[in-house]
């Protein structure tokens, strides 16, 4: 049952970060700092990139909405919310409407990855998913 599983997973056409994820490195990520350190690094690092065009900026609902072109062209929501003084998750969310013989699922989760990879360049991590 878990081959059936993994496969309709491999053609899922989303990915979502949370800290209920089995997948470790999809989990949430805590980062030290204020949310709008936080959030102002993701906001830069979004729009540094060549790939992103960020649609939507809401900062008082925490979010950004970004268009990325590459590898496949998708759409990305970033959350960023303050747990405490000092400590701020950052969950993301992307999805394509496109289609994949080999799945969209790693191509989604890759970027994920990526996004998360350079954001711990930028800030100290604290802790992946809530109970770590």
């Amino acid at each position: 049952m878990a081959i059936f599983g993994n496969l309709f997973k491999r053609f899922s056409k989303q990915v979502e970060t949370s800290d209920d994820q089995k997948d470790d490195v999809l989990k949430t990520h805590y980062y030290k700092g204020t949310f709008n350190q936080i959030f102002q690094a993701v906001e830069d690092m979004l729009r540094s990139d060549a790939d992103c065009r960020i649609t939507t900026v809401s900062k008082e609902h925490g979010e950004i909405a970004v268009e990325v072109n590459k590898p496949i062209p998708c759409f990305l929501i970033v959350t960023v919310v303050s747990v405490r003084p000092m400590e701020t998750a950052v969950d993301f969310t992307i999805s394509s409407e496109n289609f994949s013989l080999t799945g969209l699922y790693p191509i989604l989760r890759n970027r994920i990855i990526s996004f998360y990879e350079r954001l711990n360049r930028l800030h100290t991590l604290i802790k992946v998913g809530k109970n770590s």
